[in-house]
């Protein structure tokens, strides 16, 4: 049975960070669900951790078990909440569209699946329904995304923390950390006047053929960045790290502007206590969107049909899926009787007339099926039930 168990999108950032985990480790934690479960992938983002499973094992059960397996305390089971089946399958089709993200209707979370997706297929922990429910929502996300026209309504993290640097007139910026959120930041940020962007990344050797031409973007290491806080008026932050990366004390005494796009968070506590520092993390930026987001709401409430479309068609599906094992009984049937007549043929070949052999073994053969129909429609008439059985039989065989 599919099922899925996740953060509730209401709990602060706080405890969305217990339950955070680091690219790192998402190996190590899939293959130890594995063994649990059978079959599992784990969507792990800056504002979601959701578990999909498809196991045998079900509800308080299979929560136990996948917290202890990932090493989460069990008081933190409160700020879950667990779904299975059609509801489940409901989530994930409206999750891959943008309806449960921070900023509603942002289109980062389809390629954040695909990576989650690509990751359960590395490690071999996703086969069979759960594979094709995630390969179904895949395509239902790049649907309702060109068909919703969404990509008129720009929207996500980075873009509204660069705009908001932007009303402040910022020219001059430090962005720590270069993965898919990083890039992004660099992207809009290529659009504005800006003087300089300070990129930090651990390794030189990754980026050092990267924006060669570009006399306004400087990589520098991450051991080096402090060196370089002076020279910015805006940070933007959001790295893999499990813990901060920026205290109060390595600040300069300044005006800062800083966003923490991190979970866990970039930016320690202390450093909100500075004056003159201003921190926006992930529920503040989420906050800012509000003025667009009724817009955003009423055009994708017009495309939600899409969903509903793919839900049908995946269960549709799984329904035919799970006459798999009966389907195959059949055909293993076919084949023994196949097996029987050819082996049978090969050994009287030579001492029989082909032609009247090869009759003989067709009529056998159809009288083994014809028998099987007869001996089941007897047994049917004895229950009252032959015209049920006669629909289906004269369905096969006429």
């Amino acid at each position: 049975m599919i099922q899925l168990i996740g953060v509730k999108s209401e709990c602060d950032i706080e405890i969305r960070q217990k339950f955070s985990i680091v690219s790192s480790k998402l190996e190590d934690k899939l293959k130890n669900v594995y063994k649990i479960t059978g079959n599992v992938l784990i969507l792990s983002t800056c504002n979601r951790t959701e578990i999909y499973v498809d196991s045998n094992t079900q509800g308080e059960e299979l929560i136990n078990a996948v917290f202890d397996a990932l090493g989460w305390s069990r008081e933190l089971i409160i700020y879950t909440f667990y779904a299975k089946s059609e509801d489940a399958i409901k989530h994930l089709m409206e999750v891959s569209c943008g309806f449960h993200s921070k900023i509603l209707g942002e289109d980062q979370i389809l390629g954040q699946i695909k990576t989650a997706y690509n990751m359960a297929l590395k490690v071999k922990t996703i086969k069979g329904q759960l594979q094709r429910l995630f390969q179904n929502a895949i395509t239902c996300g790049k649907k309702f995304k060109n068909d919703c026209e969404m990509y008129k309504i720009p929207v996500s993290v980075p873009s509204i923390a660069v705009k908001e640097a932007e009303k402040s007139k910022i020219k001059r910026y430090m962005v720590i950390g270069f993965g898919e959120i990083g890039k992004l930041v660099l992207k809009y940020l290529a659009g504005l006047n800006t003087e300089i962007v300070y990129i930090v990344v651990r390794d030189l050797n990754k980026v050092k053929d990267l924006y060669e031409n570009c006399n306004w973007i400087k990589f520098i290491t991450f051991k080096e960045r402090k060196a370089y806080y002076s020279n910015v008026d805006c940070i933007i932050s959001c790295t893999s790290a499990p813990h901060a990366i920026i205290y109060k004390e390595e600040l300069p005494k300044k005006k800062f502007l800083i966003f923490d796009l991190a979970v866990p968070k970039d930016i320690d506590a202390g450093v909100l206590s500075l004056p003159g520092v201003k921190v926006y993390d992930i529920d503040n930026i989420s906050s800012i969107d509000e003025n667009n987001k009724i817009m955003r709401k009423e055009k994708m409430e017009k495309y939600r049909y899409i969903i509903q479309e793919y839900i049908d068609e995946f269960i549709k599906w799984q329904s035919l899926d799970e006459l798999s094992p009966e389907i195959q009984k059949m055909k293993s049937f076919g084949s023994e009787i196949c097996e029987k007549r050819i082996e049978t043929f090969k050994n009287k070949r030579y001492t029989k007339d082909n032609e009247v052999l090869v009759q003989t073994m067709i009529q056998s053969t159809a009288k083994v099926y014809i028998n099987r129909a007869i001996d089941v429609l007897k047994e049917a008439k004895l229950q009252g039930k032959e015209d049920e059985y006669l629909k289906l039989i004269n369905k096969i065989f006429c």
